[in-house]
């Protein structure tokens, strides 16, 4: 196994385009780097160029929401001895799924080294910056960004955290040069995560809008009955931004996964019980009033997102033709994924039965499905979630002294629209009903395999899982770690 990664020749290939405003992802003028970093405005066009390749088919924008990571624990239907199917059994000796890995693995570094470019080139330019905030939050976002791509990294290519003696050591890359980046150890990584996180924090407390301004607000400067009246577009739509809640919800999921439950909660409750200057909850949980106005999904409850600009391209080449379907009765879905409650919002809304050309029959989940016509003012539809509130309240559940966790997930059910299931009377059969949840409420988004692997949880209750499959968390360590 190699000891090391290098990472080269990243600043012409991702900040090739400028854009003027972070919403304005087509390409406008080509910049040559070394005068992308000589004024604020190349600062922020190269963050936007940060977002734009975490969106990347290979990573977030396919891969690491709906597409490879689903398919490890089989969320679609596949057809004999594709990609998917491989996937689905663990199948980590298939060239193809090597390629997949090696693919996710060089774009997040790849990301993360244009990261380090801006990061690298914010210290010496320093002086540049004469308005106020724009360097703190430019130099936040980057290290809460580098944070969250790297923390994905250990959680998709480390160890499992219960044993976490076993398995790959990855490269923490915190500078921009052509030098080997050594792997360390577990527990060195993390402290990396932590303190990228807590320096962000310290840096975007004072500026992000997100702390003094109401969610309506944010999500609407400068519109009619907004108070948030930015001079500036680069401090617009801060919730589609890696924003100061975010980094607090990204330290609840990151503590969680190490086991230190207490700051796990103590994070996920300050951004749970964060409120708006009226005393509205910030950041609300979903009701059937957002499935009702067929904001699927659910940017009332994203705490951080990706705005993508094409998702309804997305929607149509990947659920529109049934390329990612489950089943071809309605009973997979009802009843096996959700109960057959009657009344859970997402049985009822979240999935179609759409038929092919063929006559064909199958179940298409609803989740990315965006037009025209369904996106408002104040809630863009098109942007891929990355942290919601609702995951917020799973954490509360499992991390709470256990007559707390109960209500959380109570809190949870009732906003789904759930009443009628048992309420857990020990803490493992509350544990048992979080993971279900994790399944139900995240499909398609990524989450479930995370939670899988951070508890190990066995093949019988990985939904859906193949019954010839041998599940392992382990992924191997990818066969290319240079990025030329």
């Amino acid at each position: 196994m190699k000891k090391h990664i290098i990472i080269v020749g990243l600043i012409g290939s991702i900040f090739l385009s400028s854009c003027n405003k972070f919403l304005d992802v087509l390409p406008r003028t080509q910049i040559p780097a070394d005068k992308l970093f000589n004024s604020e405005q190349g600062f922020k066009d190269a963050l936007a160029g940060v977002y734009i390749s975490a969106k990347s088919n290979t990573t977030y924008g396919k891969a690491l929401t709906f597409g490879t990571i689903e398919s490890l624990i089989s969320s679609w239907d596949v057809t004999t001895n594709t990609l998917e199917q491989q996937l689905g059994l663990f199948n980590y000796s298939d060239n193809r799924v090597i390629d997949q890995f090696n693919a996710i693995f060089a774009k997040q570094y790849a990301t993360i080294a244009a990261i380090n470019a801006i990061l690298q080139n914010l210290e010496s330019n320093k002086a540049i910056f004469k308005t106020d905030g724009v360097y703190q939050v430019i130099k936040a976002e980057c290290l809460g960004l580098r944070a969250y791509i790297h923390f994905d990294l250990m959680r998709l290519y480390g160890p499992i955290p219960t044993e976490s003696g076993i398995g790959n050591q990855l490269a923490y890359v915190t500078e921009f040069n052509r030098e080997i980046h050594q792997h360390i150890s577990y527990e060195e990584y993390k402290s990396k995560i932590f303190t990228d996180l807590k320096q962000a924090e310290e840096l975007i407390r004072e500026f992000d809008p997100m702390l003094s301004y109401s969610m309506n607000d944010v999500r609407n400067p400068n519109g009619a009955g907004s108070n948030y009246k930015p001079l500036d577009d680069f401090m617009s739509y801060r919730n589609m931004r890696f924003n100061y809640y975010a980094m607090k919800a990204l330290e609840a999921r990151a503590s969680l996964w190490y086991g230190e439950k207490q700051n796990a909660y103590n994070a996920a409750k300050e951004v749970v019980d964060a409120k708006d200057t009226n005393g509205d909850l910030k950041f609300k949980l979903a009701t059937g009033k957002e499935f009702t106005a067929t904001n699927y999904i659910l940017t009332s409850e994203q705490i951080f997102g990706l705005y993508a600009f094409d998702l309804a391209k997305t929607y149509t080449d990947n659920f529109g033709n049934a390329t990612y379907r489950k089943g071809t009765s309605a009973t997979t879905i009802t009843n096996q994924l959700y109960g057959n409650t009657g009344t859970d919002f997402r049985e009822s809304s979240l999935w179609n039965m759409i038929t092919l050309a063929n006559g064909s029959k199958y179940n298409v989940i609803r989740k990315f499905w965006v037009t025209a016509d369904n996106v408002t003012v104040l809630a863009d539809y098109k942007q891929l979630p990355m942290i919601r509130t609702s995951e917020l309240y799973l954490i509360l559940a499992e991390t709470a002294p256990f007559t707390e966790g109960v209500e959380y997930l109570k809190t949870f059910r009732t906003n789904r629209n759930i009443s009628g299931l048992a309420i857990p009377g020990d803490l493992p059969t509350l544990q048992n009903e979080i993971i279900k949840e994790y399944r139900k409420e995240f499909y398609g988004e990524g989450q479930a395999f995370y939670a899988y692997k951070r508890l190990n949880i066995p093949k019988p209750q990985i939904l859906f899982a193949p019954s010839n499959a041998v599940v392992n968390y382990l992924l191997p360590m990818p066969t290319v770690e240079s990025i030329n």
